[in-house]
């Protein structure tokens, strides 16, 4: 039988774990968006975790995991919780569709300085590629399972996977803020607002 010192060592030893995984996870975002993901080496992102290389490699196996480490991050920061938890207690199609909106407008304004420098590299290194497209597979599956369950659309669920994809997205979210100076309430509501008018079947209008 443990005695209890010996739990609490364990589970300290789990604390520690997880406290190690999370520096070195804050340490590769912070070096990938400074410095972009070309220029940084797993011995970078040890050195600013404070940790040793052989860690870093134990932990997240090569750069490539350290990318997963991060979007994942990224996706925690978005409360994705938050959107199922919406998604399961409101049945209006104008609601859910709020909630999806929301869970973007959280990932790009908390997250969108991972997710550009990200997606660029993976056009250059194959072994990149599939991380944004991951994301994007997982983000239209949530959208193909809400939109299935709607009946009062203006267009079949793939094309309005394709619309939501084309005005929800990391590119018009930017520019919005940083070129045009609006703010993320602003665009949130733009989005909605644009977003049902044109999926959504309102009063019976065409």
């Amino acid at each position: 039988m443990d005695t209890p010192r010996r739990k609490y060592d364990s589970l300290k030893r789990a604390t520690q774990a997880l406290e190690t995984r999370a520096e070195i996870a804050r340490a590769a975002r912070k070096l990938f968006v400074e410095q972009g993901w070309a220029a940084t080496t797993v011995r970078d992102v040890a050195r600013e975790a404070g940790v040793s290389v052989p860690t870093v490699y134990s932990v997240y196996v090569n750069k490539t995991g350290l990318a997963l480490a991060v979007a994942d991050a990224a996706d925690l920061s978005a409360d994705g919780p938050r959107m199922v938890e919406e998604l399961e207690s409101e049945t209006s199609p104008a609601r859910q569709l709020a909630a999806m909106i929301g869970y973007d407008r959280r990932l790009y304004e908390r997250s969108g300085e991972v997710i550009v420098p990200l997606r660029e590299a993976g056009r250059v290194d194959p072994e990149l590629a599939g991380v944004h497209s991951e994301g994007r597979r997982r983000g239209d599956q949530t959208r193909r399972q809400v939109f299935s369950g709607w009946s009062d659309m203006r267009m079949d669920v793939e094309t309005a996977i394709d619309v939501y994809a084309a005005l929800c997205n990391i590119d018009v979210y930017l520019t919005l803020i940083n070129e045009r100076g609006w703010s993320p309430d602003r665009v949130e509501q733009w989005w909605n607002e644009v977003l049902t008018r044109e999926l959504l079947l309102v009063d019976g209008q065409p």
